[in-house]
């Protein structure tokens, strides 16, 4: 297997990466949905935020190990090889190229969107909006979904244009989205704890009613906000020394990455009511504390991270048909394998990734966002259950690492794989109850029949068959 890409990022593009791809989004609207899943009760969300940030932490020091042993092309595609088999690693690329990868980036394409929507909405009054703004067009708006595109369109030439701009942009984004997320965690606690109305300690004392399984509803919805740290890994041939500075920048990434989103979530409740919040989400608060003018720029800054997070993904979504080419595997390896000689990019690969965002982005809307479901019962949460499956295919590589790696201690063979696994299952049953089992009781109290997951399932099994089927290399 002959890796064609250059080795052009050192540890520090490599943790901007891992901070850069997870934060910049969820914890800025799923903050909002942890909220409205725990009934309002602050104390509840926060405990989701940690056994979240827990189970990506133990995630990522299993995988820390990993790194320090397999380098090829593709760090996830290298473990499942190395681990389980080639099969397994062939099954991994497939499934991050058609599902897992264009899933998460068209969600990020739209998250981008709204909050630039918000930002002009709001900056400039006299915009109108084919869906006035203050009836959900920066949400569901024809404006919002174009931009959408545009900003896949955007990601896709700077990635397969100029893989170094790239690089910058991700780090230049990186310092950018700390600035609102900071201000807001230390400001918002000060105010909201010193301030007349003390607004943090009467959010703490809010008594909400939370719907059946909050806890493990908020957890479930953290998944998405913590996600993305495994992407940094796609480019691990191409990071100078990457046995050594992807692992530094896994668990670096990963502790910066729990700290800063516990700060901001207790600082937004000291920002406004949590009605308000629930409503509205955390863009009030910021207005609330920092006023009118400020509150813009810090909104701007929003929707700056969250486009260096869209980067992020795209990095990896132009690269993923070329993890399956360069090992002669996947349909027509000659051509998806191929570099272009001027960007030193897999052009043809980088085609395809932005291809399969556009559909992704098609379905999120017509199954997540529209007046109704175009997709019927095979409309599902494509921002969350795609995430999870990732957790059902670690388990695997776990155990498979804990049998093959006889040169390790007992602590880095075992103990950490072990607690991965153990992360990884604990996710997955969140998400089978919450998107599973709770849909289905309130269908069948209602004398219908409903489960997300079952039909998300089917999809997963169709997509996997059709991968298996066009592979050039059957062995």
């Amino acid at each position: 297997m002959e890796n064609g890409l250059q080795k052009r990022y050192g540890l520090v593009t490599a943790i901007c990466m891992v901070v850069g791809i997870v934060i910049g989004s969820g914890v800025f609207f799923k903050a909002q949905d942890i909220l409205n899943k725990t009934g309002g009760d602050l104390t509840l969300g926060i405990w989701a935020w940690i056994i979240g940030g827990a189970i990506m932490l133990c995630c990522i020091t299993a995988f820390s190990v990993l790194a320090t042993k397999y380098e090829k092309v593709n760090g996830l595609v290298d473990y499942g090889e190395a681990a389980v088999g080639p099969k397994y690693g062939y099954a991994l690329a497939w499934f991050s190229t058609f599902i897992y990868y264009p899933s998460m980036t068209s969600v990020l394409a739209w998250v981008s969107a709204r909050y630039t929507m918000v930002f002009i909405t709001s900056a400039f009054p006299g915009v109108q909006l084919i869906i006035p703004a203050d009836q959900g067009g920066c949400v569901i708006g024809p404006e919002t979904m174009i931009l959408a595109l545009l900003l896949l369109c955007g990601a896709y030439a700077m990635n397969a244009l100029s893989p170094k701009l790239a690089g910058h942009f991700q780090v230049s984004t990186t310092v950018i989205k700390m600035i609102p997320l900071i201000l807001m965690a230390v400001v918002g606690i000060i105010v909201g704890l010193t301030a007349e109305d003390a607004q943090l300690i009467e959010n703490m004392a809010y008594e909400g009613q939370a719907i059946d399984g909050a806890l493990l509803s908020a957890v479930v919805a953290t998944s998405f906000a913590f996600e993305g740290w495994i992407i940094a890994t796609s480019i691990n041939s191409e990071i100078k020394d990457a046995k050594r500075n992807l692992p530094i920048a896994l668990l670096t990434g990963g502790v910066i990455i729990i700290v800063t989103y516990i700060a901001y979530y207790i600082g937004v409740a000291g920002g406004a009511s949590v009605e308000t919040l629930m409503a509205d989400g955390a863009t009030t608060a910021f207005t609330n504390i920092f006023g009118t003018k400020l509150g813009l720029v810090l909104n701007l800054f929003i929707a700056i991270s969250c486009m260096g997070t869209l980067n992020g993904l795209m990095v990896a979504s132009t690269r993923a048909m070329y993890a399956m080419a360069v090992r002669k595997e996947g349909p027509r390896p000659e051509v998806f394998g191929s570099i272009d000689k001027y960007t030193n990019m897999p052009s043809n690969s980088a085609i395809i990734g932005l291809f399969m965002c556009a559909i992704w982005l098609l379905y999120f809307f017509g199954a997540n966002l529209g007046a109704f479901q175009w997709f019927g019962i095979f409309s599902f949460d494509s921002s969350e259950l795609p995430i999870v499956t990732i957790y059902a295919f670690y388990i695997p590589i776990f155990i498979g690492f804990m049998k093959k790696a006889t040169d390790l201690s007992a602590f880095k063979r075992f103990v950490l794989p072990g607690l991965g696994t153990v992360a990884s299952i604990c996710m997955v049953s969140a998400a089978v109850y919450a998107h599973g089992y709770l849909p289905y009781k309130a269908a069948a109290a209602n004398g219908t029949f409903a489960c997300p997951v079952l039909f998300y399932l089917i999809v997963f099994a169709v997509v996997m068959v059709i991968g298996f089927a066009v592979n050039k290399n059957k062995k």
